[in-house]
C-alpha cells in the first residue's frame, strides 16, 4: 500500500509530487493517458512563471517539473483513473485496466476541461475546423481566415497566436469589453490581423466536411448575421474535472471540490485537492504549483497523525 497516490499531472500534480517524493513519501502519480501536464501543454510562451525571466514554452516547464518529480523518487504511471473510492480508510482508485491502488492519502489535482459552446454543428464539426487548441491546430489555418470566440487571457492569447499562420482572425466576444488582463488586450488590439466583433455569439457552426461559416447573433438587438471563416478556436473557459468525485467529496457552488479555507482538505479525511479543480478564480500555473505544495505538506502532517496513532509494536520478551 502506498503513502500517498496522485491523480494530476499538472503544475499542481506535479508540485505535489516533488513535495511529496522529497518526503520520503514514494508517491504514485497517475498522469492521463492523453492529456499528461494539463492546459500548460497546449501553452507557448509561459512569461509569468518565476524563475524564467526569457519565458519558457509551456511543455517543455511540464517536462521540466516532471523530471524534477522523477529525480525525487516520484513513480509516473500514463494511466487515467476511472472510479475512485474513499469510503473507508484506505483509500482506493481505478485505473483503466480495472487495477485497483491502495494508498493511505490520494491528493487529487486534476485540473479542468475546456468548456465547449453547445450549438449546432460544434460536434459534428470537432477535429474539422473547430478546435479548442490553438498550439496544437494553429499550424493547419496557414493564410486561412478564422475566428476565436472569448474575451480572457486565454482567448487574447490563442488570438495573438494563431496570427502567426492565419491571415485574418476575428475575435467573437459577447460584450463590449474583455476580461482579459490590459496587457493581453493590447497585444491584440495592436495586431492589425486581429478584428473584433463585440456584442456577438456563435449561434450556429455550419460546413459539411469542414467549417466554413457561423451564424452570429447580437446579443444587444438579437439580429443574426453570417461569418465566412475556415476555423473556429473556441476559448470561453474551463470546467473542473470532479466527474469522479460526485457524491464523494463535498463541491462549491461553482462546481470545484471544497477544501478547509487555505488548505487542501476536502470533506473526506486523507483526501487533499489541489490547483484548477479547487481554484474557480485565479487558475494560474504558479497558483495550482502553490496549491500542490500545500496539498502535499498537508497529506505528509496527515500520515504523521495516522503514524503517531498506530499501536506500538509490542516485542516479544
Amino acid at each position: 500500500m502506498r503513502e500517498v497516490i496522485i491523480i494530476g499531472s499538472g503544475p499542481a500534480g506535479f508540485t505535489a509530487a516533488i513535495y511529496a517524493a522529497r518526503a520520503e513519501l514514494k508517491p504514485l502519480l497517475f498522469a492521463s493517458q492523453v492529456s499528461m501536464g494539463g492546459e500548460l501543454m497546449n501553452t507557448t510562451d509561459v512569461e509569468n512563471f518565476p524563475g524564467f525571466p526569457e519565458g519558457i514554452q509551456g511543455p517543455d516547464l511540464m517536462q521540466k517539473m516532471q523530471a524534477q518529480a522523477e529525480r525525487f523518487g516520484t513513480e509516473v504511471v500514463y494511466d487515467d483513473i476511472t472510479e475512485v473510492d474513499f469510503s473507508g480508510e484506505v483509500k482506493k482508485v481505478t485505473d483503466t485496466a480495472g487495477n485497483v491502488h491502495e494508498a493511505k492519502s490520494v491528493i487529487y489535482a486534476t485540473g479542468s476541461a475546456y468548456r465547449k459552446l453547445g450549438v449546432e454543428g460544434e460536434e459534428k464539426l470537432s477535429g474539422h475546423g473547430v478546435s479548442w487548441c490553438a498550439t496544437c491546430d494553429g499550424f493547419f489555418f496557414r493564410e486561412k481566415t478564422i475566428a476565436v470566440v472569448g474575451g480572457g487571457d486565454s482567448a487574447m492569447e490563442e488570438a495573438t497566436f494563431l496570427t502567426r499562420f492565419a491571415s485574418k482572425v476575428y475575435v467573437i466576444h459577447r460584450r463590449d469589453e474583455l476580461k482579459a488582463s490590459k496587457i493581453m488586450q493590447q497585444r491584440a488590439f495592436d495586431n492589425e490581423k486581429i478584428e473584433f466583433i463585440w456584442n456577438s455569439e456563435v449561434k450556429e457552426i455550419h460546413g459539411d466536411a469542414a467549417v466554413d461559416r457561423l451564424t452570429l447573433r447580437n446579443t444587444v438587438d438579437g439580429t443574426e448575421s453570417e461569418l465566412p471563416i475556415e476555423g473556429l478556436f473556441i476559448a470561453v473557459g474551463n470546467d473542473p474535472r470532479t466527474h469522479l468525485v460526485h457524491g464523494k467529496l463535498d463541491l462549491t457552488d461553482e462546481g470545484t471540490i471544497w477544501v478547509d479555507g487555505r488548505s487542501s482538505r476536502t470533506s473526506v479525511p486523507g483526501v487533499f485537492a489541489a490547483g484548477d479543480v479547487i481554484d474557480p478564480t485565479y487558475r494560474q500555473a504558479i497558483t495550482a504549483a502553490g496549491s500542490g505544495t500545500a496539498a502535499a505538506l498537508d497529506a505528509e502532517h496527515y500520515l504523521a497523525a495516522l503514524e503517531s496513532q498506530a499501536p506500538a509494536t509490542v516485542a516479544a520478551g
